[in-house]
């Protein structure tokens, strides 16, 4: 399967050095000739948007995005007719919008968790860059087959994915995250 729009890009358990990216998910929202950008599902910080923005009355979890631009806010969402400027990613996933509304939103307490996900910064690619770490092992591409991906259970999402893909990978999908604790 090719990286596309909407699909998921799934670390192989071989990048277990990298920091950035070992056992993550990656939602694609952009995957062009020139670049693709993402953003990692099941990193959760320690910070709510309370604390990034306090004049929003919200404690929705933010998550680590990825490595490029961690002080930048960015959201994905499924609610596009309440959010004006949403980017189409794939089947009923969003990306972005209008800040002003999405704050109004949030302060009235008209979401819930399950519609919306924050992040830090961005997983990011240039040219080519995907393709070369795909042909490395680094990623292997998956469905996005969750009928919710934000109320997803983060801990268990990249085990599940390996086990979804069966044979060898059955194996990495119950490894201990540190080996050394073995």
């Amino acid at each position: 399967m090719k990286p596309n729009k909407g699909k998921l890009l799934i670390a192989e358990p071989t990048i277990l050095n990298d920091s950035s990216f070992n056992r993550t998910i990656v939602l694609l929202t952009e995957h062009t000739a020139n670049n693709s950008v993402g953003f990692i599902l099941n990193r959760p910080l320690e910070y709510t948007i309370n604390d990034l923005l306090p004049e929003i009355n919200c404690n929705f979890p933010i998550y680590q995005g990825g490595p490029v631009e961690q002080d930048n806010l960015y959201f994905v969402h499924k609610i596009p007719e309440l959010l004006p400027d949403s980017i189409e990613v794939a089947n009923g996933i969003y990306w972005g919008g209008n800040f002003e509304s999405l704050k109004k939103l949030l302060n009235n307490k008209s979401l819930n968790s399950s519609d919306i996900r924050f992040f830090l910064g961005y997983s990011g690619w240039g040219k080519e860059q995907l393709n070369d770490e795909m042909n490395q092992n680094s990623w292997f591409v998956g469905e996005n087959d969750f009928e919710n991906i934000f109320s997803m259970d983060y801990e268990n999402l990249w085990k599940n994915k390996l086990l979804q893909k069966g044979g060898n990978y059955k194996l990495w999908a119950n490894a201990p995250s540190n080996f050394n604790l073995n």
